[in-house]
């Protein structure tokens, strides 16, 4: 992925999350004229990490990754912010601390929450076979609940935030080159992301935003056979066809629970409308579907 296109594109989608993960956040502290603590708990994959891998196996941690922000490679894939780091902002807090860099459990590293998420991983096991996927990070989550790190009102009044961008995905067609088994992927992967939201939601999470998946024709991997003029139809409509059915389950399990818990973060329309947007202005990239600089096998979102 072109990392200063997909920062730009980040951005976007994160200002439609923020008009419905902030909706009614602490109203009812608020009447009681409490002060509610903003806690964002993260899960997912590199569009929600901020420094969880390894500096040894990454390559997040050189150069050119954040050159705008924080202006030195800190483990994020982009060339600055990422998902994470908008929505923090928004809900006023600093970005929580990535859980593999935490050294101890002090009030300091974890009052605002913390981030699980793992770039490359998948709801299922994918090319990054040594991190660990989303039940994997949530367990890590149960770990520090059953220590009673965070008090039952910090978890009712919190955030979730849920990164899913594809690498289950990239992962099967890696392994197996055809697009014969993914309608059937496609199934098991939402119900296993269903049953990882309903887990986090069991402790007592009141708003949990779930991202649909990018346009996976439009990076560069897959643009590249029409040497970056063109997105990949097919993929795209996969993408859509995924995304689709995951606002159905996001609809029923709303229904399910009789609230507006799960809310549904559309990065596919995220991602078209920047790549419509005509940049003229110095410094903007002209080649939107090209990549920028170098990745890493695994490392596309």
């Amino acid at each position: 992925m072109a990392i200063i296109s997909s920062s730009f594109c980040i951005l976007i989608s994160s200002l439609a999350l923020l008009s419905t993960v902030g909706e009614g956040y602490g109203d009812e502290e608020t009447r009681k004229g409490g002060e509610v603590k903003k806690v964002l708990f993260v899960f997912g994959d590199s569009y929600a990490d901020t420094g969880n891998l390894p500096t040894s196996v990454s390559r997040s941690w050189k150069s050119p990754y954040g050159i705008t922000f924080p202006g030195k490679p800190s483990g994020r894939f982009s060339d600055g912010r990422v998902l994470t780091d908008y929505i923090a902002s928004f809900l006023g807090i600093r970005s929580p601390f990535p859980y593999r860099r935490l050294k101890n459990l002090n009030t300091n590293t974890i009052r605002y929450g913390i981030n699980f998420a793992h770039g490359g991983t998948g709801v299922f096991q994918t090319l990054q076979v040594d991190q660990p996927n989303m039940t994997a990070q949530i367990d890590f989550f149960q770990q520090l609940v059953d220590k009673n790190v965070y008090r039952s009102e910090e978890l009712s009044s919190s955030i979730a935030l849920v990164s899913l961008a594809g690498n289950d995905y990239s992962t099967y067609l890696a392994r197996h080159g055809s697009f014969q088994g993914l309608p059937e992927l496609k199934r098991s992967v939402i119900e296993q992301l269903v049953l990882n939201v309903r887990r986090i939601k069991d402790f007592e999470i009141k708003k949990i935003a779930i991202t649909g998946i990018e346009p996976l024709g439009c990076l560069p991997r897959n643009s590249a056979a029409s040497s970056y003029r063109n997105c990949n139809a097919e993929e795209n409509n996969f993408s859509q066809s995924h995304n689709i059915l995951l606002q159905q389950h996001i609809w029923a399990l709303n229904y399910e629970t009789a609230a507006p818990v799960f809310k549904y973060l559309d990065l596919y329309d995220a991602f078209i409308s920047a790549l419509k947007i005509d940049q003229k202005s110095p410094g903007n990239l002209t080649d939107k579907l090209k990549p920028c600089c170098g990745g890493a096998k695994g490392e596309d979102a």
